[in-house]
C-alpha cells in the first residue's frame, strides 16, 4: 500500500527563507531571456543570460581571484566604519555640544560625491589597498552613525533613572541599559553599511587599481565585453548578499530578545 503524501513537508520547504528569493531570481532570469528574444536586443547592448552563465563557468577561477581584493577592502572598510561610527554616535547622543558641532558636518560630508575625492586617496596613498579601504569606510561610516545615534537617543529616560537609583555607575548603566537598547538600531545601520562598503571598494578600484572586481568592470567596459561585465556585477551582488547575511546572523546571536527576532522565530515555526 502506497504511503500517504506529506503536503506539510512540501509546504515547509516552500516557506524556507531561501526558496522564495531563489524562485524570484529564476523568474527574473527567464524574463530577461524572453525580453531579449522577443525584442531582439543585440548582444552589444544586453547579453543573454546564457552568455553570462558561460563566463561565470569558464572564468570562475579568475573572477574568484579578482573578488578577493574587493572583499578584503570591503571588510576592512566596514570594520573601520563600525569601530569609529559607534563611538562617534555615542558622543553625539551623549552631548548636545558635540552634536551641534559634529552632526551637521557629517550630514554635509554626504553631499560630496565619493567618486570625486577618490583620486585624492590615490595621490596620497598610492595604488595599494589603502584607497579602497578608505572609500569603503567613507560610504559605510554615515549609516552606522545615524542609526546608532537614533538608537542611543531612543532609550527610555525612566529606565536610565531607575538604573542610576540602584547605585549603578555611568559605565554599568550604559552597558546594562543604553547599549542593549540601541543594539537593534546599530545593527540596522551595520546592514546598510556593509552593502555600501562594497560600493565604496569598487569606487576605489575604479579610480586606480590593477586588481579587483572594479578593475574587471572597468576593463570589460573599455572592451565592450558585456558578458564579463554582467558576470562581475553578479559577483559583486554575491559579495554584498553574503556579507549582509553574516551581519544578520551576528545580530540574531547578539540580540535574540528583540521583537524582530522573536517574530522571525514565530514565522519560522
Amino acid at each position: 500500500m502506497a504511503e500517504p503524501q506529506n503536503p506539510g513537508g512540501v509546504s515547509k520547504a516552500l516557506n524556507a527563507a531561501w526558496i522564495r528569493p531563489f524562485l524570484f531570481l529564476i523568474f527574473i532570469v527567464v524574463a530577461w531571456d524572453v525580453t531579449i528574444r522577443l525584442f531582439r536586443i543585440p548582444p552589444y547592448q544586453i547579453p543573454a543570460p546564457a552568455d553570462v552563465v558561460a563566463v561565470l563557468w569558464q572564468d570562475w577561477p579568475e573572477l574568484a581571484r579578482q573578488a578577493w581584493p574587493t572583499t578584503y577592502a570591503t571588510i576592512c572598510g566596514f570594520l573601520l566604519s563600525a569601530a569609529f561610527g559607534i563611538p562617534v554616535a555615542m558622543l553625539i547622543a551623549g552631548s548636545k555640544t558635540v552634536e551641534s558641532y559634529v552632526y551637521p558636518l557629517l550630514v554635509f560630508s554626504q553631499s560630496v560625491p565619493k567618486i570625486a575625492i577618490a583620486p585624492l586617496f590615490v595621490v596620497w596613498f598610492g595604488f595599494g589597498i589603502v584607497p579602497k579601504v578608505i572609500s569603503a569606510f567613507l560610504l559605510g561610516f554615515f549609516p552606522v552613525v545615524v542609526s546608532a545615534v537614533q538608537g542611543f537617543k531612543s532609550v527610555d529616560p525612566d529606565m536610565v533613572d531607575l538604573a542610576r537609583a540602584m547605585q549603578g555607575s555611568r559605565f554599568h548603566v550604559f552597558c546594562a541599559v543604553n547599549l542593549p537598547h540601541a543594539m537593534p538600531a546599530i545593527f540596522s545601520g551595520l546592514k546598510v553599511s556593509v552593502t555600501l562598503a562594497v560600493v565604496g571598494a569598487v569606487v576605489g578600484e575604479f579610480v586606480g587599481s590593477n586588481s579587483g572586481i572594479g578593475y574587471v568592470l572597468q576593463r570589460s567596459i573599455g572592451t565592450f565585453d558585456l558578458p564579463t561585465m554582467f558576470a562581475a556585477l553578479v559577483i559583486l551582488a554575491l559579495i554584498g548578499v553574503v556579507l549582509f547575511w553574516i551581519v544578520d546572523r551576528i545580530e540574531r546571536l547578539v540580540v535574540p530578545w528583540h521583537v524582530s527576532q522573536r517574530e522571525n522565530i514565530i514565522f519560522a515555526a
